[in-house]
């Protein structure tokens, strides 16, 4: 396909996931005000809205949306929409297996409605998709980024479909799948946990009344997240290698398994749907930004997801590269300069750190098998529990209004 006459554009995203989409949504006012034009290159085809209607799958993997997203959200004006189908989140339990120590965190005790929400990520992805119907976005979709070349004022990015783009702001959302980082020359930090994580959809025989858990175990951390009706997104870590005579388990024995590691709180497992296998490391760009390059989400960091931290993070980052972008327009910059994306790096710079040093930290201080520590441990959960002001902090951060 020959390609055709280049055309300009303020910022291309670089895929139309849930970190792309959102970002276009809160575009909206620059868009409006500044008349940017913003394209959407996405390689994976989009069904057509008003063609489908929404049909709840028990096998669709879900978020866990923390308060301070809703809020973002509801400030792109697609909040009204995802609360459709979003379950609340009143408590957050926290326990190690064989220990008697717990914290819980509720929404009642901080004032909320709730800690967060868990949604299915179809139905993200079909609100955020829907607000775009209504924003004058270009869509190169399914499309390719064939190559992406820095140029003067930007990037030039040619595509699969035979477009090519000369883009003032290329955007990375690609959740660092399609190789661009390393066709560009940003290498990636990455750490293994040699751990691999198990999700699937279980249903319960007990109503799990909003509660969130996550249990710590000698295997790995394990959570169960709530979902509408008796149901809950599992998140099975396990030890790299162990996971595959788990995934070879028939339906009846991997539920056992399962009660038998998690026990009894939610009553009996009675249903799990599709599984899916995922390793786990931590990984971060070394060069979140370049003149005329920024890259977000799981591009520029993948965590471990037990902590329900990495899309919450992601959503603060484009928040973020739209406070930044509004300030830098407005006074002359061009949307690819890079003194307006240091600005960004460094409103990211310490809420990633402390992202990662939490969860990063949750997740190796409770893999170390010691019995002195495993008490030490139990103590902690159990000071958490009592101290309120502990409690309360823990909570805000959780609820993704703590940076």
């Amino acid at each position: 396909m020959a390609e055709s006459v280049p055309q300009s554009v303020d910022i291309a995203i670089v895929g139309g996931g849930l970190v792309g989409a959102s970002l276009a949504c809160a575009l909206a006012p620059l868009i409006a005000q500044r008349d940017l034009k913003v394209a959407i290159i996405e390689a994976a085809p989009l069904p057509k809205l008003a063609a489908t209607s929404y049909q709840p799958s028990f096998d669709a993997r879900a978020s866990a949306i923390a308060l301070g997203s809703q809020q973002r959200f509801h400030s792109m004006g697609v909040w009204a929409a995802l609360a459709e189908q979003a379950e609340p989140i009143q408590t957050i339990h926290v326990s190690e297996r064989g220990r008697w120590g717990a914290t819980r965190l509720r929404a009642d005790e901080l004032g909320v409605e709730a800690l967060g929400h868990v949604i299915p990520n179809a139905w993200i992805g079909r609100a955020l998709h829907q607000r775009l119907e209504d924003l004058p976005v270009q869509w190169h979709c399914p499309a390719r980024v064939e190559s992406i070349t820095p140029c003067a004022g930007g990037h030039r990015i040619s595509l699969s479909d035979g477009s090519v783009l000369m883009a003032a702001l290329t955007v990375l959302a690609d959740g660092g799948r399609s190789g661009l980082k390393e066709a560009l020359g940003i290498a990636s930090q990455e750490a293994p946990y040699d751990q691999v994580a198990v999700i699937a959809s279980v249903e319960v025989s007990q109503p799990h009344a909003g509660v969130a858990y996550e249990r710590f175990t000698s295997e790995g951390p394990l959570a169960l997240l709530p979902l509408k009706g008796q149901c809950m997104e599992l998140v099975w870590t396990h030890p790299q290698g162990t996971e595959k005579a788990r995934l070879a388990l028939g339906d009846g024995d991997f539920l056992a398994a399962l009660q038998r590691t998690f026990g009894d709180r939610v009553g009996r497992f009675r249903r799990v749907g599709k599984r899916h296998a995922y390793p786990l490391s931590l990984v971060t760009a070394d060069e979140p930004v370049r003149p005329g390059l920024a890259v977000l989400g799981n591009a520029a960091h993948a965590l471990h997801p037990v902590a329900g931290q990495g899309f919450n993070l992601a959503l603060r980052g484009v928040t973020d590269l739209v406070a930044a972008l509004e300030q830098g327009v407005a006074a002359g910059q061009s949307p690819g300069a890079m003194a307006l994306l240091q600005d960004f790096e460094r409103r990211r710079n310490v809420d990633r750190h402390n992202v990662i040093r939490f969860s990063d930290g949750l997740i190796r201080l409770f893999g170390i098998e010691h019995p002195l520590l495993s008490h030490a441990r139990a103590a902690g959960l159990v000071g958490v529990n009592m101290i309120g002001p502990l409690r309360r902090t823990l909570a805000r951060r959780a609820m993704g209004l703590e940076r």
